[in-house]
């Protein structure tokens, strides 16, 4: 286009851009362009999750060495903690309050330490979850990677720390008379439907702990009234005799009791079906199924904000 000027030159104007007009999400499109720390889909947020599955198992187990570190006694309080909890639970429920109801000792003790550990590994998961981002913002926002490496790598910490205190519990088991048989095979399914109920779960509350830090606070108390609505100390069937069937159905189908209860029907001879709900098998793995893809899917729709504000 041109047109003439005052002094009769001629003034050549710029031809119109072909972008003129466009919305930036058309513009964008056209050359590529991408929000910068938008979130994936989940496919590919799965995908991107598998390829660092490598700095996951490392931060886990980075994070397991240097956990006590500073300690004296280093990584033997693993299995020192759980086992003094579960001392002074016997002391105060088996002695003093005789939650035991009749169970002979020598199934009693282990179905004690059996519930202490097993119960330890969901809180401390669940509390290592709470932090997980919150704990962890220069990380967050210096590094661009899936989000979920986080909790996921905090719940496989745990699960390596159960594993060491394994050893330990095997030790009292067979001390009180239960010896390795072939259903001590079901701990391998047991912990990995556990593993997965507790990522799910660290991953819901990852995404909580992200927005409120303070739930951090309010969280050890939340994790002992499970605990003690769980059945760690004493059987929910005994315990429960002559009060509303419904009652102890809702403690008794709640997953940490599930679990629990699996590990010690693996583990302890005295310790039968009878007092496993029904159906349990399946509870274990509804619950396993449920929190770890909801969870993942509920963490997963942050994914952009974690870091942020």
């Amino acid at each position: 286009m041109s047109e003439t000027t005052h002094d009769g030159g001629v003034a050549v104007s710029a031809p119109p851009s072909p972008h003129e007009g466009l919305p930036a999400r058309q513009l964008a499109a056209k050359y590529g362009l991408s929000v910068s720390g938008a979130r994936p889909g989940l496919g590919e947020y799965v995908r991107q999750l598998w390829g660092r599955r490598h700095f996951i198992l490392a931060f886990s187990q980075a994070k397991l060495t240097a956990q006590y570190s500073q300690a004296k006694l280093g990584q033997l309080w693993q299995v020192v903690t759980p086992l003094l909890n579960a001392a002074v639970y016997f002391f105060i429920f088996g002695v003093i309050l005789e939650a035991d109801r009749g169970m002979p000792r020598e199934v009693y003790i282990p179905f004690l330490v059996t519930g202490v550990f097993v119960f330890t590994f969901t809180q401390s998961s669940v509390m290592a979850g709470v932090r997980a981002i919150s704990g962890n913002l220069g990380l967050v926002r210096a590094l661009h990677f899936p989000r979920a490496s986080l909790p996921i790598s905090f719940s496989l910490q745990q699960l390596q720390q159960l594993l060491f205190s394994m050893v330990v519990l095997f030790a009292v088991s067979a001390g009180f008379g239960s010896y390795p048989d072939l259903s001590w095979l079901l701990i391998v399914p047991v912990l990995a439907l556990q593993f997965l109920f507790n990522t799910g779960l660290a991953l819901i509350m990852a995404r909580a702990g992200s927005k409120t830090p303070d739930l951090a606070q309010l969280m050890p108390f939340v994790m002992r009234t499970w605990m003690y609505a769980s059945g760690v100390m004493f059987s929910i069937p005994i315990m429960l005799e002559g009060k509303p069937q419904w009652v102890a159905n809702v403690l008794q189908w709640n997953p940490a009791a599930i679990f629990m209860d699996l590990m010690r029907f693996a583990l302890i001879d005295g310790y039968g079906s009878e007092n496993l709900p029904d159906h349990v098998w399946a509870a274990a793995g509804g619950w396993a199924a449920l929190f770890a893809v909801g969870g993942f899917v509920y963490f997963w729709k942050a994914e952009e904000r974690y870091g942020r504000g």
